[in-house]
């Protein structure tokens, strides 16, 4: 097992005990009384969302960062949002401002990084 997964379960493990010590201590102290089942249900709802922001996180950190600004020159992408000129484009799962550097492109079409403006890709259309 690894580190970041055994912290994972120990901090969603104190997380658990605090909510119970929370609806079985310090609710009836206000004078509000859970049936076990809604506990239970409770527990079991954060559990779900421990595994859920868990496994998110895990695939964000197996995302290999791209080395240098200029290393986007030449990748592939697709169009989200239509070129005509500027628009959005996916790469390697992040959207980027882009601009055609022709006729407008369509979304769902390839497009291909041929500069970098800051911020601003400079594409043409295929691959």
């Amino acid at each position: 097992m690894s580190g970041r997964l055994i912290l994972a379960i120990l901090s969603t493990l104190l997380e658990e005990t605090a909510l119970a010590v929370v609806v079985l201590v310090g609710l009836p102290e206000f004078g509000i009384h859970l049936p076990l089942a809604v506990l239970i249900a409770l527990m079991t709802g954060w559990a779900v969302v421990a595994v859920i922001v868990y496994r998110a996180g895990s695939h964000a950190l197996r995302v290999k960062p791209m080395a240098g600004p200029e290393a986007i020159i030449g990748m592939k992408g697709k169009v989200v949002c239509p070129l005509d000129p500027d628009g959005l484009i996916k790469i390697g799962g992040e959207l980027w401002r882009a601009k055609s550097s022709g006729s407008s492109i369509d979304i769902g079409e390839e497009v291909t990084v041929v500069e970098r403006n800051g911020t601003m890709l400079i594409v043409h259309p295929g691959g």
